[in-house]
């Protein structure tokens, strides 16, 4: 008996009634869905074909636009398909309802309101940092060097290099050599032995400093957020333009980071053991 999925999965292309590039997004779409049920052994291409009921040259040409918009990757080896690393960010960005993003919200208004510049949230992905989100201050000079969604290698920015600095170093020397190409090409001012000296600046501060190298004037101050094993599962950092990110500010605003990161600590760990009162702030 054929599986209700591979039933549904097919009527989903057979029943679309729309042309085009309409025609093209449902089909897209479909085989999205079959790859994620596929989970973590992946999707052969001849159960996908069988599955959607499409030709073998259609399903491998819309394949092959998934791998390229970073929605699917394929194995080099087994020639599987499994998710891509944007559906992972898509993913982060719109779990809106549990885990670090909505815990830190409320720590990134109250950066924003009190400093008056831009706080953000970021996490680690692989060998990347991913903004998660952005939160405006009144200060009415903004930077404008992260916005939401945005990705870097590990060690880029301030909140990514907070959370570079929080791994043990044969971590870090593997994240370094991984992204050298990339850091070389995109990022020459990162590249070489210039992110294992910010990562010990960083250790040594306390806090990770983008004093302007990702884009000039615009600077930032970062700091990890730990789970319980110790490991950063996240980072707040706020930006301003260079004049409001002196070195006495610095101080004043690695106070307020401090405070903030150890309340998003906190109400994670009351939130993971089913703490039923808030934190009274």
């Amino acid at each position: 008996m054929e599986h209700p999925r591979s039933i549904s999965a097919r009527k989903a292309v057979q029943t679309t009634t729309s042309a085009g590039g309409a025609q093209s997004l449902d089909r897209a779409a479909t085989l999205l869905i079959l790859v994620g049920r596929a989970g973590p052994s992946g999707a052969r291409l001849a159960d996908l074909i069988a599955e959607t009921d499409l030709t073998k040259p259609t399903v491998h040409r819309m394949l092959t636009a998934l791998v390229r918009a970073g929605l699917l990757d394929q194995d080099p080896q087994t020639r599987r398909y499994h998710l891509g690393p944007e559906i992972y960010v898509l993913g982060t960005l719109a779990s809106v309802r549990f885990g670090l993003h909505p815990v830190s919200m409320r720590a990134l208004t109250r950066l924003s309101q009190e400093s008056g510049d831009s706080a953000f949230l970021s996490v680690a992905h692989d060998v990347y940092s991913i903004c998660l989100h952005r939160e405006d201050g009144p200060y009415p000079i903004k930077v404008h060097s992260l916005e939401a969604g945005d990705r870097h290698p590990l060690g880029v920015g301030a909140g990514s290099l907070a959370l570079l600095s929080a791994l043990p170093d044969r971590e870090v020397e593997q994240i370094i050599a991984a992204n050298a190409d990339i850091l070389a090409e995109k990022y020459p001012r990162y590249a070489g032995s210039t992110l294992l000296r910010l990562v010990q600046e960083t250790r040594q501060n306390g806090y990770a400093l983008n004093p302007g190298m990702m884009l000039p004037g615009s600077w930032a101050i970062g700091m990890v957020i730990r789970g319980e094993n110790g490991r950063p599962i996240g980072a707040l950092s706020i930006g301003a333009i260079e004049g409001r990110l002196g070195e006495k500010r610095q101080q004043e605003l690695k106070k307020l980071l401090r405070r903030e990161t150890d309340w998003v600590e906190m109400r994670l760990r009351q939130l993971r053991h089913g703490a039923s009162r808030s934190s009274g702030r």
